[in-house]
């Protein structure tokens, strides 16, 4: 294979979730396809992030939910098991072993180059594969970079020398801290802080605003701070950090220096800080565009600054919404407009096109597997505010719902949706407590589908459960603009 050339309809850098949807859907179809990747196939989701992160953090829910069930609570008191829990974790990462991946790509008739892949002017890519050999493929029709984000570390004194965690440590670790230091308050942090908590490590949260979860409703960070203080993590807010030591090798204690003067000792650290676009070394130069940027895209997923139209960026890589299952709805759409254009086909409002950019700016679900829950789709008030739009805000106490006290004695939990004023529809929701990941697609379906509060009347939610909290929401808003009339 030494200096061989391949000729495919469609190349696509990166067999994440999402390259991996992108390269099925083109081969759907008609079109022949080839996926190329370094690492393991499946991706970040499925070795070092959704997977993984949510195998540790089901016993720590599971747990906390039985702690609140009559009949359960001294069952469930002693400590997790926590080589279990890894195990359980090792067998949702499939041991770290792509094989089941190779044959699902096989069984769709998509061809796989492993090794490092990199554009080469307009249409080229080219493959160092692991043995030294390098292969050039050429697209006929589209590549697409499906390559994702990595870790973005902070410029701080000693950091790369005292080998911080990243995400991938800390959902692959062998080990539990006894101290933790987890840098960040996004949902990375709070997952992990949840997590090591629970798992027996005494954590440390150093957060440099002044609240979790920024981006979600303020109440959903609020709340979340109250359970992992409860927990017994300890949660610094308005901190930095200004440097990092682990002055005595491997496995030595790591010394953190802060802004204000005050320093703490951690045997790990981890910074959950934010994520860089993984392309600073795929070949952008080649074709006009700097290596390490965010790759802009239309609405159908073509990088806007590329000529001719033969460039795709699905999935994180794009910057539109980080987040798995928006990154394999994206493939979907594009790969079937990849398909259209190359056979000549009418793009018209089906199952792509018009609302491709709907839904990744309207109704993007997103779920914080922490204790309690955090779901939301749509806009938060402060988005409403920043665009201008005039929304009612409706908020209601799940716990007060026949189907909360039913789930846990002492339920907490909060509701917020927000209604159009002019347009009546659905345009942000959030629920905060335990079990409400499970509501999170019918707020899904609402937004994305516009339906307006009239009609909502009528989708009638089954007795006793916590979806029940759609009716008190709608009465709530009735009742609020009675009094106003």
């Amino acid at each position: 294979m030494n200096g061989t050339s391949r000729a495919y309809d469609v190349v696509v850098l990166g067999a994440g979730p999402t390259g991996e949807n992108l390269a099925d859907r083109t081969r759907a179809a008609g079109l022949t396809s080839v996926i190329v990747e370094n690492e393991l196939l499946g991706g970040e989701c499925s070795f070092w992030a959704c997977e993984p992160s949510k195998a540790l953090l089901r016993p720590v829910i599971a747990r906390a939910d039985a702690r609140r069930v009559p009949g359960l609570r001294r069952a469930v008191q002693g400590p997790l098991d926590v080589p279990t829990v890894f195990a359980h974790r090792d067998k949702m990462a499939a041991y770290w072993q792509d094989d089941d991946q190779v044959d699902w790509l096989r069984s769709v008739s998509v061809d796989l180059v492993r090794g490092h892949g990199r554009l080469d002017g307009p249409r080229q890519v080219v493959v160092d594969t692991p043995d030294g050999e390098t292969v050039r493929l050429t697209a006929r029709h589209a590549v697409g970079v499906a390559t994702g984000t990595v870790t973005a570390f902070p410029d701080l004194p000693g950091l790369r020398q005292a080998r911080p965690w990243t995400n991938r440590d800390a959902t692959a670790a062998r080990h539990v801290p006894d101290r933790l230091a987890v840098v960040g308050g996004g949902v990375v942090a709070v997952e992990m802080a949840t997590a090591f908590q629970a798992l027996g490590s005494q954590v440390t949260m150093l957060v440099r605003g002044q609240s979790l979860l920024s981006r979600m409703e303020p109440f959903a960070g609020e709340m979340v701070a109250d359970a992992l203080r409860a927990a017994g993590a300890d949660l610094r807010f308005g901190t930095s950090v200004a440097g990092v030591a682990r002055e005595d090798g491997e496995g030595s204690p790591v010394r953190v220096d802060l802004n204000d003067g005050e320093s703490l000792v951690a045997d790990e650290i981890l910074f959950a800080t934010g994520r860089s676009p993984h392309t600073a070394d795929i070949g952008l130069q080649t074709i006009g565009l700097t290596p390490g940027d965010w790759l802009h895209v239309d609405d159908s997923y073509r990088v806007t600054d590329v000529p001719d139209g033969w460039l795709y960026a699905v999935g994180d890589v794009n910057h539109r919404a980080l987040m798995t299952h928006q990154g394999k709805y994206q493939a979907r759409i594009a790969g079937a407009l990849i398909g259209a254009r190359a056979k000549g086909e009418p793009l018209d409002d089906g199952p792509w096109g018009a609302h491709a950019s709907t839904a990744d700016s309207a109704a993007v679900p997103q779920v914080v597997f922490c204790e309690p829950e955090v779901a939301s789709v749509g806009l938060t008030t402060r988005d409403a505010e920043r665009a201008g739009l005039r929304v009612d805000v409706v908020d209601y106490d799940i716990g007060r719902v026949a189907g909360a006290f039913q789930y846990a004695d002492g339920y907490r939990g909060k509701a917020r949706v927000l209604v159009d004023a002019e347009r009546r529809t659905v345009v942000g929701v959030t629920f905060v407590g335990p079990g409400t990941q499970e509501l999170l697609y019918s707020a899904t379906v609402v937004v994305a589908g516009e339906v307006q509060v009239d009609r909502l009347w009528h989708a009638v939610p089954a007795f006793p459960t916590i979806s029940e909290v759609w009716l008190r929401i709608l009465e709530t808003y009735r009742d609020r603009a009675a009094t106003t009339a």
